[in-house]
């Protein structure tokens, strides 16, 4: 079933959070017993160690795990990337700049701002089984490539956020068009290996590609990594990785999104934000998100990360349960300032 238990968090040192570990240890032991066997693992840090980790039903540290559509966020970190390195120019730019077989197509048009908001256009709607770009057609194209690039798209440019992979598929692509490199190979060399970061595994599509949309594995370990790298506005363990101005950027609210999605109050470039209530205060939380429940937060006023990988693909308890995990975990920890 169970246990793994940080060595930090079990050793009294001068720089232990304010919060006793023990409480933290309470916390994650809920559920322990839970009767649904596809909660994985939580790990939580606390300026920038690791303070607590657990891992339930089979996981262990090493397990390379799923997290779907969170990878998403992940494509975002990439995309910054190449800005950062001026192999992308600007996010006005169209999608056709970077991606030479969109030229003359509708898909094309799309700037990469539109991708990275979901507000592209495509006919592609996740939640509609129905629709032309729904991320199982994709999945099943026998070239996924040409497919998403072949969508249609709404008429006009003030497009409305709809949640579809076809568009994240879109941005991977960009980025690939942009570097030169495939999508795996420019994340170890601007992201995994600057994180320390050497296990992990990107399923790639029928067409060669590395799903910018998810379907990446990792560590839950290294899974926090990321978290900790978007707390510290790019930086990780005093090395500078992105820009702050990127972090920023990709943070920033853009899209209300709360009246479709009760975890999320908006959208920014592939990462979700939401303020909870915690200990009597409003407490602004950032995340990435994949199906099942697999979720970075972040959250500045506790000087906290918290990783959780979750298997309950396709069932709405996994996001339900992450949510409460982070909550209870808010309420146990301070904030990182004392009043």
């Amino acid at each position: 079933m169970l246990l793994g238990l940080s060595a930090s968090a079990q050793t009294s040192t001068p720089d232990a959070p304010s919060a006793a570990p023990a409480a933290i240890t309470q916390v994650l032991a809920r559920w322990d017993a839970e009767a649904d066997k596809d909660l994985k693992a939580v790990v939580v840090r606390q300026r920038g160690r690791i303070i607590a980790e657990r891992y339930y039903n089979g996981e262990a540290p090493a397990t390379l795990h799923d997290v779907r559509s969170a990878g998403k966020s992940i494509t975002s970190l990439l995309v910054g990337a190449a800005l950062d390195r001026k192999c992308i120019r600007s996010l006005t730019d169209p999608l056709e700049r970077y991606v030479t077989e969109a030229k003359g197509r509708p898909s094309g048009t799309i700037s990469l701002d539109q991708i990275l908001t979901m507000r592209s256009g495509l006919q592609a709607d996740d939640r509609d089984p129905e629709s032309p770009g729904h991320e199982d057609r994709l999945d099943a194209s026998p070239d996924p490539f040409q497919f998403a690039l072949s969508l249609p798209v709404l008429p006009g440019r003030d497009h409305r956020y709809v949640y579809n992979s076809a568009t994240a598929y879109l941005a991977g692509l960009a980025v690939e068009g942009a570097t030169g490199r495939s999508l795996e190979a420019f994340a170890a060399e601007a992201l995994f290996k600057p994180l320390g970061i050497t296990r992990w595994h990107w399923a790639k599509d029928a067409a060669g590609h590395a799903k910018g949309q998810g379907n990446l594995s990792l560590t839950a370990r290294d899974f926090s990594s990321i978290g900790q790298l978007v707390l510290n506005r790019g930086t990780y363990e005093s090395r500078r990785i992105l820009s702050a101005s990127w972090i920023e950027e990709s943070l920033r609210p853009r899209v209300a999104i709360g009246i479709w999605d009760p975890y999320a109050d908006h959208y920014g470039y592939f990462w979700y934000s939401k303020t909870h209530a915690a200990r009597g205060e409003p407490v602004q939380v950032s995340f990435a998100s994949g199906n099942g429940g697999n979720k970075i937060y972040v959250v500045p006023s506790r000087d906290l990360v918290v990783a959780i990988t979750s298997s309950a693909y396709g069932q709405a308890r996994g996001q339900r349960r992450s949510e409460a995990i982070l909550k209870a975990l808010l309420e146990a920890i301070p904030s990182k300032e004392p009043r």
